[in-house]
């Protein structure tokens, strides 16, 4: 989690919203890590979690990314819930909740759908204070200007 907020402090200082993704695979090597990147690539998909997938598959030249575990800051998305469900990871570790835009424990609550048919374990609060803290310090100081 230490590198996914490493790359969401990239993200940060890019203008992107501070958020980031690490994908490790069963024996801990990272085999992608991403910032959020919407803004700088034009792109409404450039989620971090979706460029670590799309990284990580290429590299391994199939779109499932089976035994790996997945590390992002903030909650996922329904888009990126349904890319990690899709992708056949097998841990989902994230930081920040989010009561907003979240669709893991908030909103739709991708996994517990019976059109969901992958569900990977979900581990959620790790470095929670931190990631928070780096979303709100970036919107506080992007609403002050």
């Amino acid at each position: 989690m230490a590198r996914a907020l490493e790359e969401a402090r990239k993200a940060s200082a890019a203008g992107e919203a501070p958020i980031g993704a690490v994908l490790v695979d069963a024996g801990g090597e990272i085999i992608a890590a991403a910032g959020n990147g919407p803004i700088s690539r034009n792109d409404p998909t450039a989620h971090a979690e979706i460029i670590a997938l799309r990284e990580a598959a290429q590299m391994l030249g199939n779109y499932r990314v089976m035994g790996t575990t997945l590390y992002v800051t903030l909650e996922p998305c329904a888009m990126c819930a349904g890319a990690i469900s899709h992708a056949r990871i097998a841990r989902l570790v994230f930081g920040a909740r989010d009561a907003k835009g979240g669709a893991v424990l908030h909103g739709p609550k991708y996994f517990e759908q019976p059109t969901c048919h992958w569900r990977p374990e979900v581990v959620h609060g790790i470095f929670e204070e931190e990631a928070a803290g780096l979303l709100r310090d970036f919107f506080r100081a992007r609403r002050q200007r």
